[in-house]
């Protein structure tokens, strides 16, 4: 269950940024996740909101705000950047969840858009990171 330390990171990483900007109380949380990043949602948002008060009482009650951000790729061969679905818009939904659970399999299904080479690397998409913090 690597949720919960995904929270505890955001939760650590949150009080530094609020100690930082010199905040005593936040207020909100804007948490970035990849789209190929290997997470569920609902169990990440629950040990969030388990984790974070016992991390530091400054952040009992504080409002969150999950974003998925979309992956980019770019093709090794020809240089074309593209998405998910522009290098294979005929996936089946078992092809795509395989994909999210295992992006390595992307190889397998993708191809660049612009010259069908399978040969990409991955720019944007994998990982969690905390985007905005609010406060007073």
């Amino acid at each position: 269950m690597h949720e919960f330390a995904l929270a505890e990171g955001v939760a650590v990483t949150a009080v530094q940024a609020a100690r930082k900007e010199g905040l005593q109380r936040i207020t909100r949380l804007t948490v970035g996740i990849g789209e190929l990043q290997q997470i569920e949602r609902e169990l990440f948002t629950g040990a969030l909101r388990e984790v974070m008060p016992a991390i530091h009482p400054q952040l009992a009650g504080v409002e969150l705000e999950l974003i998925v951000r979309p992956a980019r790729l770019r093709c090794r061969a020809c240089g074309q950047p593209f998405d998910l679905q522009a290098g294979n818009s005929e996936l089946t939904e078992d092809q795509a969840e395989a994909i999210h659970f295992v992006p390595e399999l992307a190889h397998t299904y993708l191809r660049c858009p612009a010259c069908g080479s399978p040969d990409f690397e991955v720019m944007e998409g994998r990982g969690v990171w905390l985007e905005e913090i609010e406060g007073a």
